[in-house]
């Protein structure tokens, strides 16, 4: 598996699928190609469906454009068969002669990928890639999971985590103070400052869930307006893990070294769903996005309140598991409706898997591994349609109320 600095990527919404791939793409297009005379997109599949939604042109054209023209073909019909988010770039000069032809394919939480050659470039950090493995190793050698993560990457992990959890505070603190109506033919009004606010009315249990709903619709809220986050795993499910973390943070003020190792059991969740199965909502449908998310931040959860590896891994277990069979449907193609929401539900069940967790001493039938191979195949039978397609679901029966 990949470090987590492949996992946790720090940059603009909306979409890390849809935006920050592509933009990243044609980035490294355009250091090989930086004299063409212009340049042809070809957009595939799920990328092309909602790409406009997900401002995958803009991100393309404030790379290249300045360079040269650009054209931007989109071919939502035509799905390749390696991934459902396919990308085409040509580099052509003065005469129109293709000079440069490169396909590439945008496989979630803003990573890429050729044909044959899934997460290829960087290094394997990580030499098991089963959580039951894992847990078999720490309890051989008597570390924890977070110890097996700095044991694999280095204590420099540390200082990049630690960047992590600053921007995934500043993006709580951005939203909750943040009004008004995000962009998009939505017109959808921010919801984050008034659950704040409207929280402090409520009793202790009321009030604990109105502040992880507010922070986690903050982060969401941040991304859906092109704001700065952190992939976790992706931009569609980036205020899952924050709101949890955050709240914790700040109602039982626990010291940053604690939350940054929760950060690296949270990371390793993600790590082994990304490397195992898929984060990617065209490809598996939003229980790879959102239900890997909770499953994170559930597993954060145990860490910080003490639980096992066991524990642990049952909290995650759970939090995926009762994602099972989530469509990924967004109205318009924008990552706002069902997804902001969504993110601030699954915080919420996130820290209720936590809490059943506790109760028990981690034994359990249905491991995370074997949930993660459930959830693959599920997202393969489901029909294209509600896979980041935005043709079907929610989007095709989409009505504004009175």
């Amino acid at each position: 598996m990949k470090s987590l600095r492949e996992l946790y990527r720090i940059g603009k919404g909306p979409s890390s699928s849809h935006t920050m791939g592509p933009r990243k793409a044609a980035e490294m297009f355009l250091e090989k190609n930086p004299d063409a005379a212009s340049f042809i997109v070809t957009l595939y599949g799920s990328l092309a469906a909602t790409g406009k939604g997900h401002l995958t042109d803009r991100a393309i054209l404030d790379v290249l454009e300045p360079v040269a023209p650009v054209t931007i073909d989109w071919q939502a019909q035509t799905v390749l068969p390696f991934h459902p988010n396919g990308m085409n770039y040509k580099a052509l000069d003065k005469d129109g002669n293709v000079v440069d032809d490169w396909t590439v394919f945008s496989v979630g939480g803003g990573a890429l990928a050729e044909e044959g050659k899934k997460g290829a470039d960087s290094p394997d950090v990580y030499n098991m890639d089963k959580i039951l493995d894992i847990i078999r190793y720490c309890r051989k050698n008597g570390r924890t999971l977070w110890e097996y993560v700095e044991e694999c990457e280095g204590p420099e992990i540390w200082d990049y985590l630690r960047e992590v959890w600053a921007v995934m505070r500043d993006a709580v603190e951005r939203g909750i103070m943040a009004e008004g109506v995000l962009p998009g033919p939505l017109h959808l009004q921010r919801k984050a400052a008034n659950y704040h606010i409207k929280a402090s009315g409520y009793t202790a249990s009321l009030h604990s869930r109105g502040l992880v709903f507010s922070y986690a619709l903050a982060v969401s809220e941040e991304n859906a307006g092109g704001g700065t986050i952190v992939t976790a795993p992706t931009c569609g499910s980036c205020g899952v893990l924050p709101g949890v973390l955050y709240h914790l943070w700040k109602s039982r003020n626990f010291p940053e070294t604690r939350m940054l190792h929760a950060l690296a059991t949270a990371g390793l969740i993600g790590n082994i769903a990304k490397h195992s199965a898929s984060i990617s909502g065209a490809e598996a449908g939003c229980q790879a996005e959102v239900g890997v998310a909770c499953a994170m931040a559930s597993a954060a959860s145990c860490q910080l309140f003490g639980g096992s590896p066991k524990q642990i891994e049952y909290a995650a277990e759970m939090g995926l598991e009762h994602h099972l069979g989530l469509t990924c449907d967004p109205v318009c193609g924008l990552v706002q409706v069902p997804c902001i929401e969504r993110n601030a539900y699954a915080a919420a069940r996130a820290m209720d898997c936590n809490i059943y967790s506790s109760f028990t001493d981690g034994n359990h039938l249905v491991s995370y591994d074997h949930i993660l191979e459930v959830m693959m195949q599920t997202g393969k039978d489901l029909p294209s349609i509600y896979r980041e397609t935005s043709e079907g679901g929610m989007a095709k029966n989409y009505q504004q109320m009175e």
